[in-house]
């Protein structure tokens, strides 16, 4: 039995607080929604920035050193390009020698070895025949080392039968000195370029001293 008729004021009421609790109640749930929604695009927007800060970093700092290397490089092969170059004579006997006839003189420029320096007395034990040969050394500085060719002679011959070209570094290394040599050409001809390597040999057997006078 109801003590309120319908549509008293106490029943208008009552349905005026219940609309209003109802509507409150649904205001509040869409703030929640609409702070959740906000809160999972400013995370995402976050770590989006995060993202591409980094990637920006990354490709800065490999630009960055790709650029290093290409300017020292660059600056190598100035420096190669401009280095002044001087030449020496050296003379280095091989073998068992006998006598010298002058071919060095006339082959080389360089001074007649003396005679004790020949040691033209020295024979071997089985009295065998002695040939004699001997190898003229030419000396260019280069960098921290120097590259050397060589020119092997046959007696009294004018003309080497032989020559080769290297470039030769001594380092000091924990057991001892170290001596690094790198053959650049044979007769003339520049060796065959490796494939993993940063030494250009076209570059330094430039400097090679051969014996007609010709450059490569």
């Amino acid at each position: 039995m109801s003590y309120v008729a319908q549509g008293s004021p106490e029943n208008i009421a009552l349905a005026q607080q219940v609309n209003g609790r109802l509507r409150a109640e649904s205001r509040i749930v869409f703030a929640r929604a609409f702070l959740f929604r906000a809160a999972g695009a400013g995370i995402f927007t976050a770590l989006a920035g995060i993202g591409i800060g980094a990637a920006a970093y990354g490709w800065a700092t490999m630009n960055q050193f790709d650029t290093a290397a290409e300017k020292i490089a660059a600056a190598m092969q100035a420096a190669l390009s401009d280095v002044t170059l001087k030449t020496k004579g050296e003379v280095t006997l091989t073998d068992n020698v006998l006598k010298l006839e002058g071919g060095l003189s006339k082959a080389a420029g360089a001074p007649t070895p003396t005679k004790a320096q020949l040691g033209a007395d020295a024979v071997p034990a089985s009295k065998a025949i002695v040939n004699t040969t001997f190898t003229v050394f030419k000396q260019v500085p280069y960098l921290d080392g120097q590259i050397v060719t060589g020119w092997n002679f046959k007696d009294s011959a004018d003309q080497p039968y032989q020559q080769y070209c290297y470039f030769s570094r001594r380092s000091n290394e924990s057991k001892g000195q170290v001596e690094i040599k790198i053959d650049l050409a044979m007769d003339g001809k520049t060796l065959p370029q490796p494939q993993k390597s940063d030494v250009n040999l076209a570059i330094l057997a430039s400097n090679c001293v051969w014996h007609d006078g010709k450059s490569l």
